[in-house]
């Protein structure tokens, strides 16, 4: 392999093992839970995102042919890790767990669970829809 592309590799798990750090550091001393959904969901989704591009690159060198594996596992992280934060997000605003004090907006945030409904919304009645 060549000493410029191994260089490159280098940086790129060094930049990946960074943000992996630093998300997980805001994981830990970030004060609710809403703000800690940062961490995980940015930082360390793009630091894994550097391995894998790395691992990749790796594999496809010593297998000599396009390695798709590490592709698929970073597409998937990178769809499912913002839907799995808000989904977080909302199971929290369910159970009305507070913000941290010095959120801003925190008059707009009214918990999930005393929202009207939308007003087209359609409810089923004694099991027969509308």
């Amino acid at each position: 392999m060549a000493t410029w592309l191994e260089g490159l590799i280098a940086l790129v798990l060094i930049i990946g093992g960074v943000f992996l750090l630093i998300g997980s550091i805001g994981l830990v001393r970030l004060p609710d839970l809403y703000t800690r959904l940062h961490g995980p969901t940015k930082a360390t989704t793009l630091g894994m995102a550097g391995l894998l591009l790395a691992s990749s690159v790796v594999s496809s060198i010593t297998q000599g042919s396009i390695s798709v594996h590490e592709w698929l596992i970073t597409l998937f992280l990178l769809i499912t890790a913002p839907v799995s934060a808000n989904m977080i997000a909302k199971t929290a605003m369910h159970h009305d767990l507070t913000p941290w004090k010095r959120t801003k907006g925190q008059e707009l945030v009214d918990p999930a669970s005393r929202q009207a409904p939308p007003s087209d919304h359609h409810s089923v009645k004694d099991g027969k829809l509308p």
